[in-house]
């Protein structure tokens, strides 16, 4: 069985470069075959609503949406409960194939054997 690797962006486009490095590290795990779940905290919460994917930019780096749906599709996209709440996002607003979970569900995540966290 591949290795899981969770990623937890906690940084949305006032931190361009580490933000992209996060979603670019998790969409490249997939196609790499590994298990990947991308938690979005944060002012990352954001970008689980429809379109604010694809209105960031960064030059020189792969489009944020093109990267956000190689995780939906390849591998698992959580929004943090407390994240959601504070924006007033609902399960409602945000895109097909992005849950709403707290932190119980990353720590039960994170402690499994053969496990990479990675938090940007």
């Amino acid at each position: 069985m591949p290795r899981t690797l969770v990623v937890k962006v906690t940084c949305g486009s006032e931190d361009p470069e580490r933000c992209n490095q996060a979603f670019t590290v998790a969409a490249s795990a997939v196609a790499a075959g590994a298990v990947v779940s991308l938690w979005l905290t944060g002012e990352a919460a954001w970008f689980a609503l429809p379109g604010r994917a694809a209105e960031f930019s960064l030059p020189l780096a792969a489009p944020l949406d093109s990267l956000l749906d190689t995780v939906v599709v390849g591998g698992r996209v959580t929004l943090c409960t407390q994240c959601a709440a504070r924006r007033e996002i609902t399960a409602d607003d945000v895109i097909p194939g992005v849950q709403i979970a707290g932190a119980a569900v990353f720590a039960e995540e994170i402690l499994q054997d053969e496990v990479q966290a990675l938090v940007y």
